[in-house]
């Protein structure tokens, strides 16, 4: 048991400690206030505060873990060994910043709650983030403190018991449209085929004609070549399947299709699978309550894992949603254009809820890439960048979770080069 003194112990110090200490680093600790308990532990200890008690390990820190609410806080990033940290305290502590306040910042997404401007899409861009304009954006900045943390303790507590974890790489298949022309019905074909031939697209026509009459399988529906992936060669896919209304924003066949649902079902036998949420079900809990019902008939058992239509993180209020429903995994966090760890680390965490000042029991896994980055990276470029974040995630035992679409692996995509990267990403020969 490590020993933590601290002169007040918030729901914000309980989070960040037992992140990294408990949940990332395996080591069980307890809180103390009293000085008298503290200086008569004799085991691992250590304290947190504005100055060192006697000759224990002491880190000092700022005053974000002991306040509520939120407010424009000042970030100033430095240059630390290999990587880059923020809120600096004296040379007095054993770390040269507060490590604890500055994964809470980052982990609870407190810029997102301050005032910024939004996309086009309503959304947090990466260029409003601190990552982004200080330049750590592409680094797992969190994963590395943790790292030098657990160095530290190792050397001072050579008794302590340290989780050892492994470089683990997971993709993500986020289906939107399981088919592009299957079971889309009479007048959706038709409407398809004229503007197809409005465009000149003769060749899409006659797939059209081939994939409905039996012909021809349809080019988005390439599940089992995935599938195969996943039994040749062991990796992880999960696959995040839509099932909402068909309006202007979602425009996938109809969820009782007995084609889809057997999909659903047959991926379900080989990976993770979980829910795309449609465009309304991000911020009308209704909505959602209706897809998941959907999606929980069709496996017979709960929902455990969703990811959001376009990506539009609405904090805290969809997180909210989705404890409210006690949907336990979301794999939402990341920035969908650009690459980098939107939150500062490779590793799932729980979501703190800052207005509320708690700690949730949802599970959020941030992605470092998604496929539409392709359309904002140069080809090579892009492939330098994956590297050296595979690299980087090796030497700190990170995850490297990464989101595709079905379509991209389609005729109709540059599919040769998305499953390039796709091996590239899960290390296929």
């Amino acid at each position: 048991m490590l020993l933590i003194y601290t002169q007040k112990v918030t729901p914000r110090i309980t989070y960040a400690f037992k992140h990294i200490c408990t949940r990332v680093l395996g080591v069980d600790i307890k809180f103390t206030s009293k000085i008298e308990e503290f200086i008569a532990y004799e085991s691992m200890k250590f304290s947190y505060g504005k100055k060192r008690l006697g000759n224990e390990m002491f880190f000092q820190n700022v005053d974000l873990l002991l306040e509520q609410g939120f407010s424009d806080v000042e970030i100033k990033v430095q240059d630390w060994e290999n990587t880059k940290c923020f809120f600096s305290v004296s040379e007095n502590s054993d770390l040269p910043f507060d490590i604890f306040a500055a994964t809470f910042y980052l982990l609870s997404r407190y810029e997102e709650y301050l005032p910024h401007v939004k996309d086009d899409f309503g959304r947090f861009p990466a260029l409003e983030s601190v990552a982004y304009q200080e330049n750590f954006l592409n680094t797992p900045v969190i994963d590395i403190w943790i790292q030098k943390f657990k160095n530290l303790l190792a050397s001072r507590f050579l008794e302590i018991s340290l989780k050892n974890r492994k470089y683990k790489s997971t993709s993500v298949i986020s289906v939107s449209h399981v088919f592009n022309f299957k079971n889309k019905g009479f007048l959706r074909s038709i409407t398809g085929i004229l503007l197809d031939l409005g465009q000149l697209k003769f060749s899409r026509i006659s797939d059209r004609l081939r994939v409905q009459l039996r012909l021809k399988k349809d080019p988005y529906n390439v599940f089992d070549d995935l599938i195969l992936l996943v039994k040749k060669h062991k990796i992880n896919l999960n696959f995040m399947f839509q099932l909402s209304n068909f309006n202007a924003y979602d425009r996938n066949i109809n969820h009782n299709r007995l084609n889809y649902r057997e999909i659903i079902k047959y991926v379900a036998d080989y990976s993770i699978v979980g829910l795309r949420l449609g465009y309304f079900a991000i911020s009308d809990v209704e909505a959602l309550k209706i897809e998941k019902k959907r999606f929980e008939n069709i496996i017979h058992g709960p929902l455990q894992n969703v990811i959001n239509t376009k990506y539009n993180l609405l904090l805290p209020e969809h997180y909210g949603f989705l404890n409210e429903l006690e949907i336990p995994n979301d794999y939402s966090m990341g920035y969908p254009e650009t690459i980098g760890f939107r939150a500062g680390t490779s590793l799932p965490f729980l979501f703190y809820d800052l207005n509320l000042e708690i700690t949730t029991p949802l599970r959020v896994h941030p992605y470092v890439f998604h496929s539409q980055a392709t359309h904002t990276y140069d080809p090579i470029q892009l492939q330098e960048v994956v590297l050296k974040i595979m690299k980087d995630l090796k030497i700190v035992e990170g995850n490297m979770l990464t989101i595709f679409k079905n379509r991209d692996f389609s005729e109709y995509y540059n599919h040769e080069y998305h499953y390039s990267l796709l091996k590239q990403i899960h290390e296929i020969q």
